[in-house]
């Protein structure tokens, strides 16, 4: 016995430090493995991001706006039911957002609508309810969409971002939940020449935007800022998908009723299949032959009167709240005998930009070899082209004699695209007058460009400031151009806007705009009303007019008595026109459409006015007064129920855009072949284009029918002999090139295309928040088996401890 009891006691300490060592654990890890426990129950309540590793079916990620996580991206369809009535439309355009997710989600959306548009409603569909949009200032807008999302609301925003450029944010997007959006506009049907069209923008093609400036503006309150000359770059930038890797996305259908008013002849589309039918002489409805198409090129219809029908005058009226609007077009009558030309100074502006690698460079090129063929002896050119830098082929206008016109067109065909679009450089030049007193011959500048700018602001206040006796024509060009940059610079520069969409319409779109060069313009328009007559008008005052362009007026009017009288002088001679203002004919929306012409007008008097002041506030007051979305107003749509859970988060995301049809997405983005020669040595340091992973073949969701987009189709324009050189064939060519490089010869990068991340990845089984909970709960049955093992030794261990030292009938065998 004494042996057995020396043996216990010997093991008394190692057992009564093993039980207290057990204890402390428990202690110490105890609260530690809870609090592991209670954070993942948190986090399967978080938002739980995608990895690629997570996923096994083919899906498009993207970028979370709120802190860079990776949420499988919304889905859009989009329905647009145009109806044209006279010169006036209404489009009603309906996007379907679809949440494929398990997760909540608010989709930003960045889509085009034309310039004039005058949007004035907003409906959100959710099941069987339809909440209607409010009007509300921007700012007021903002904050009550905020505070909706916040509060788990479903809640929609339309913003101008530009007067072709919106923005609609849909919050609170339920799991594996659709949101309906309905918007709607109007505006006027553009005629030219006796030829009627109308244009649907699909897609917001990607904008270049210059890098902010070195230089500190201190404002006001002593604050110093970048003078960044696209300060909202981040809310017109949205992921692009690359056309060779990924299928097109974003359907869309279209149809269209149309009632000319005048007998029918030709109904076409320029860029899209439609299937046509007449109903009647002057009606016809027609619709996509294909039902849907990706957005990634606009729709253009166009139609003509058969001979002998085309209108000359047409007067529309509508009454709002008590008030009278009128809208006039009036074309003038073309001239019956060969007007008197005078020479010419043409400066033609090329854009070989990365954005114009493709069919828009071809398009570009054959456009202005054509304009060279049009000059006339007596005249005088120059060739001006760029892309991050800029080229003047001649150190001045020369003239236009057979050997500088080949010069020029040996310069023009070796063109190619690629580098950014520093456009103000070249905007500069070809304004620059020489001879700005010289009144023996008319000047003018030909811009051709696809437009893709976000510093449209800087270029129209240079345009403004600079025009001179200069005429500026724009040539928009490609598949996706930024129609309101073209068409506004063309109005400061008092001249006119020209699309070409595709190569077949090159020859017909160029020689109508050299006859317009060619003949005489209509100046001195004015317009006159009844005596007695209280009138508000716009444009004010009226521009000058080329052949086959109508006067198109909008007015507010305190009588709809009496007559009114256009005038001017054309081709030396006058020219009058009455309208009896009684006779004019019911236009659903003339009053809207003079509101959107207003506020045109304060926003280009921002430019020609530099020190004007109240400008947003008077642009507010009217688009409030008239239900219009504009710069300084946005639509609003609130649904008054709750729909997200409390402890349920949302993720932004920017909902990704097709390339536009026919861009060359590597000429756009800035791989190293495509980058601008200043900057191709700092490619592989640069990694522009690192956060677009590869993308497979096949999308999660592609439309109906949608195949896998190819590549775009390789320049075909011959170039001629490298072996001569503009310089070789004339001694007075300035080849000096202007990069765009700081004053302190520090290169940095171009502020190039943006690019957003997005990748492609798997789809998993199940959603990521399952993921998270099915993770806290077996980590919770972990810690119960562990804590079941630690109590059940525990207390073998104490068994073992009373047993064998503290029982009393132990104790006393052992003495």
């Amino acid at each position: 016995m004494t042996t057995r009891r020396q043996a216990l006691h010997s093991r008394e300490p190692l057992v009564t430090l093993s039980f207290l060592a057990l204890i402390l654990a428990l202690f110490f890890t105890l609260p530690g493995m809870l609090t592991r426990a209670q954070g993942a129950q948190a986090d399967a309540g978080k938002i739980a991001y995608l990895q690629p590793a997570d996923m096994n079916t083919g899906a498009l990620l993207l970028q979370s706006g709120e802190d860079g996580g990776l949420v499988e991206a919304p889905r859009l369809n989009t329905d647009a039911a145009i109806t044209v009535n006279g010169t006036i439309a209404r489009v009603v355009v309906t996007q379907r957002f679809e949440n494929p997710s398990d997760r909540w989600l608010e989709g930003i959306y960045v889509f085009p609508l034309p310039e004039q548009s005058a949007v004035d409603a907003l409906h959100m569909e959710i099941g069987s309810r339809v909440i209607e949009g409010e009007i509300k200032g921007r700012s007021e807008a903002q904050q009550l969409y905020q505070a909706a999302k916040d509060n788990g609301q479903k809640a929609s925003l339309v913003e101008q971002e530009r007067p072709n450029i919106f923005t609609n944010s849909v919050a609170n997007i339920g799991p594996h939940e659709s949101i309906v959006i309905r918007i709607e506009y109007q505006e006027t049907v553009k005629q030219e020449g006796g030829v009627y069209s109308l244009r649907f923008p699909l897609v917001v093609a990607p904008r270049y935007n210059p890098a902010p400036s070195n230089v500190d503006v201190v404002d006001y309150g002593g604050k110093h800022a970048p003078n960044d000359p696209v300060p909202d770059r981040d809310r017109i930038t949205s992921p692009v998908l690359d056309p060779a890797k990924f299928p097109k996305i974003n359907p869309v259908s279209i149809a269209v009723k149309l009632n000319a008013g005048f007998v029918l002849g030709d109904v076409t589309s320029s860029f899209h299949k439609v299937n046509l039918s007449r109903t009647g002489d002057e009606t016809a409805t027609l619709a996509l032959a294909d039902g849907t198409v990706p957005a990634d090129k606009d729709f253009e219809l166009v139609w003509k009167p058969k001979a002998a029908a085309v209108p000359q005058a047409a007067l529309f009226h509508e009454t709002v709240n008590g008030q009278d609007y009128l809208l006039a077009m009036v074309t003038p009558p073309t001239l019956d005998s060969a007007p008197k030309q005078l020479p010419r100074e043409l400066i033609f502006v090329i854009d070989n930009s990365g954005s114009m690698a493709g069919a828009s460079i071809a398009q570009a090129r054959q456009s202005l070899l054509l304009a060279l063929d049009r000059l006339r002896p007596g005249d005088t050119f120059n060739v001006i082209r760029f892309d991050d830098t800029m080229d003047v082929l001649f150190k001045g206008a020369v003239d236009a004699t057979p050997e500088n016109i080949e010069t020029a067109k040996n310069f023009v065909s070796r063109l190619d695209a690629e580098g950014g679009t520093e456009m103000l450089p070249a905007l500069k030049a070809a304004l620059n007058d020489a001879h700005p007193s010289d009144t023996s011959r008319l000047r003018q500048v030909v811009f051709l460009t696809d437009g893709a700018v976000g510093n449209e602001s800087q270029l129209f206040a240079e345009i403004a400031g600079h025009i001179g006796r200069t005429r500026l024509f724009t040539v928009g060009i490609g598949s996706a151009p930024n129609t309101y940059f073209m068409q506004r610079a063309s109005e400061l520069g008092r001249g006119t806007f020209t699309a070409i969409g595709s190569g077949d319409q090159v020859l017909e779109r160029m020689s109508t705009l050299f006859a317009k060069l060619e003949k005489p313009v209509m100046v001195g328009l004015k317009a006159s009303w009844p005596d007695g007559t209280a009138v508000e008008t716009w444009p004010d005052p009226l521009p000058d007019l080329y052949a086959g362009e109508p006067v198109v007026l909008s007015a507010k009017v305190s009588s709809m008595n009496g007559e009114l009288h256009f005038s001017g002088t054309f081709d030396g001679k006058p020219w009058t026109a009455a309208l009896r203002i009684s006779d004019a004919i019911d236009g659903l929306g003339v009053a809207k459409l003079w509101a959107r012409s207003k506020i045109a007008a304060l926003e280009a008097k921002s430019y020609t006015d530099p020190n004007a002041k109240g400008i947003d506030k008077a642009i507010e007051t009217v688009a409030l007064e008239h239900h219009l979305v504009s710069s300084q107003t946005s639509l609003v749509a609130i649904d008054p129920l709750k729909s997200r859970p409390d402890g349920e988060p949302v993720s932004s995301v920017n909902m990704p855009l097709n390339l536009p049809d026919g861009w060359v997405y590597d000429k756009v983005f800035g791989s190293p072949a495509a980058m601008p020669r200043q900057y191709k040595a700092m490619a592989p340091s640069r990694g522009l284009n690192q956060s677009m992973a590869p993308m497979p073949s096949e999308a999660l969701y592609g439309f109906d029918g949608g195949a896998e987009a190819a590549p775009p189709a390789a320049d075909t324009a011959q170039t001629p002999d490298s072996s001569v050189s503009p310089a070789d064939a004339k001694p007075d060519v300035d080849t000096t090139v202007a990069p765009t490089v700081p004053a302190d010869n520090t290169i940095q990068a171009p502020q190039s295309y943006p690019l957003l991340p997005l990748t492609v990845v798997p789809k998993p089984d199940a959603s990521p928040i399952a993921l998270k909970a099915s993770d806290a709960n077996r980590r919770l049955v972990v810690l119960a088996l562990l804590l079941t093992i630690l109590s059940a030794v525990t207390l073998v261990m104490w068994r073992y401890h009373r047993r064998d030292y503290a029982s009393p009938r132990r104790t006393g065998r052992r003495i």
